[in-house]
């Protein structure tokens, strides 16, 4: 039996969603990993409820590249990029944390 997938966000919503996350109040899954260490940012979420509801598939997809461990936390914040911060991404080429 596959993940069901979301439906996409209503395009008229985008700004409402900004909005929010630009005031601190949007919902956001903090997601923490070990070997390797890394913490993923995942949102945002007007209502805790969808994040909740699709915050599953994603981490799903953090399991299958198998990290040593996996903490997540929802919360409510103001987030913007890098939404992935990595010690070892300031090595590679191209990359910055």
């Amino acid at each position: 039996m596959g993940l069901l997938k979301p439906l996409p966000m209503n395009p008229l919503l985008w700004p409402v969603r900004n909005l929010v996350n630009g005031l601190g109040m949007a919902w956001w899954a903090r997601v923490e990993t070990h070997s390797p260490d890394a913490t993923y940012w995942f949102g945002p979420f007007v209502r805790r409820s969808k994040l909740e509801a699709t915050l599953p598939a994603f981490l799903a997809d953090l399991r299958a590249e198998a990290p040593g461990s996996l903490a997540s936390t929802c919360l409510r914040a103001n987030r913007q990029e890098p939404l992935t911060e990595a010690a070892d991404l300031a090595q590679r080429p191209g990359l910055s944390a």
